[in-house]
């Protein structure tokens, strides 16, 4: 990497914030979308996890909003759609860390009322779930005649088939004008397409509206997006050490157990599909005196906060939760992932894995498995060009299979 922040467009007053968090240069990623957003681009960027997407796009817009951002009583100017509440609590943690202005967190486990009375105090940046800033921009409660910008932060989530719909409706809501980013950590030709088909039927229906049907040209040249693919800097091969466990589905709580004693982690995250093991897991590991802590969608929002800030804090060693739950939460220093079932879709195991490295760090992603797992988890090492090491628990300690002979 050869350019520096300044060279990119970012002002001394952001550099000199950055440098309180101890970074001094761009990510790769950070290099290629800051440019594009300075000039208003709409674009979709595909980057790994853990190489600074966040920022990517909060940096520019930070710096091109600087002025309006200083007005006491100014609109709202941006919307940062995010698929969980942990993800968007995180965006808003960011946006504090590099500015001063007034944001507000709209999320469907929040008193709808009370987001209502916050609204007053007049955000310029909303971030929240797709679903109750829709529903607030139809209760009119939400002004949106003013925004410049609308991010999707991880599109293949918000335009997965549970959150779509909303995702779908809000960009409709807002003027074609609008400027689109949208990110993830993995892009496919459905999300590409899906994307892009959206913004075609919001301007369509804008033309309408306005009967300038003869002018539609002009509304499709003002959807197009540009595709940003970073090449992958290979975290999941080269800062990732995967490893495979075999255990019966019986006694997968177990194994764990002995897998934590035997590995005595930093900070560790727990994937389980289902939220309602949860519990269970996380009250059998507390029973052999275990430091951790359960994460459910169930959880109310002031709960998940702080179950993650003890965990982000080092307080709590051990996290159990789910994708949904997880999906992009960022936490410096998790030195172990354990997926405690196996999901042969690569976009989930590729999200749970990649919790760990992150920062230019590596770490460990075990997979515990039965045999049909782990006969899948083979299949999908082949397809992702990954090399998974067999383990097995021999007198405490993880060791390599032929050293238990």
């Amino acid at each position: 990497m050869s350019e520096t922040f300044e060279k990119l467009g970012i002002g001394n007053e952001l550099i000199a914030r950055l440098q309180q968090l101890s970074i001094t240069k761009p990510t790769n990623v950070q290099e290629k979308v800051i440019p594009l957003i300075l000039e208003n681009k709409n674009i979709l960027f595909q980057s790994e996890t853990g190489t600074g997407k966040t920022f990517a796009y909060l940096l520019p817009l930070v710096q091109r909003f600087s002025e309006d951002f200083k007005e006491p009583n100014g609109k709202v100017k941006l919307i940062i759609a995010s698929p969980t509440y942990e993800l968007a609590s995180q965006i808003k943690s960011q946006l504090k860390i590099i500015s001063d202005v007034k944001s507000i967190l709209l999320i469907g486990s929040s008193p709808l009322n009370r987001q209502i009375e916050q609204l007053k105090e007049k955000p310029q940046v909303v971030i929240g779930s797709p679903q109750r800033i829709l529903e607030l921009i139809h209760l009119k409660k939400l002004k949106i005649d003013q925004v410049q910008t609308l991010v999707l932060d991880e599109t293949d989530r918000l335009l997965a088939k549970e959150l779509r719909e909303s995702t779908e409706g809000l960009m409709e809501r807002l003027s074609y004008k609008v400027e689109l980013i949208g990110n993830s950590a993995t892009v496919n030709a459905y999300t590409q397409k899906a994307l892009q088909q959206a913004r075609l039927e919001a301007a369509e229906t804008e033309a309408k509206e306005n009967h300038l049907e003869e002018n539609f040209k002009e509304y499709i040249d003002n959807t197009a997006m540009e595709l940003i693919l970073l090449p992958p800097e290979d975290i999941l091969r080269k800062r990732i050490c995967h490893q495979a466990l075999f255990a019966e589905r019986r006694e997968k709580i177990d194994i764990l157990r002995s897998y934590i004693h035997a590995v005595n982690p930093d900070k560790m995250i727990v994937f389980t599909s289902r939220s309602d093991q949860i519990q269970n897991i996380t009250s059998k590991l507390r029973y052999k005196k275990i430091n951790c802590e359960g994460l459910s969608a169930k959880s109310d929002k002031k709960e998940r906060k702080s179950i993650i800030d003890r965990f982000r804090s080092g307080k709590t060693q051990i996290l159990i939760t789910t994708d949904l739950v997880a999906r992009g939460l960022d936490i410096n220093n998790i030195t172990h992932v354990v997926q405690l079932d196996f999901n042969e879709n690569e976009d989930f195991f590729i999200h749970r894995a990649g919790r760990t490295a992150r920062a230019g760090k590596s770490g460990i992603n075990m997979v515990i498995g039965d045999q049909i797992e782990l006969e899948k988890y083979a299949r999908l090492e082949k397809k992702l060009g990954i090399t998974v090491y067999p383990k097995i628990l021999y007198k405490g300690k993880i060791a390599a299979p032929d050293e238990g002979e």
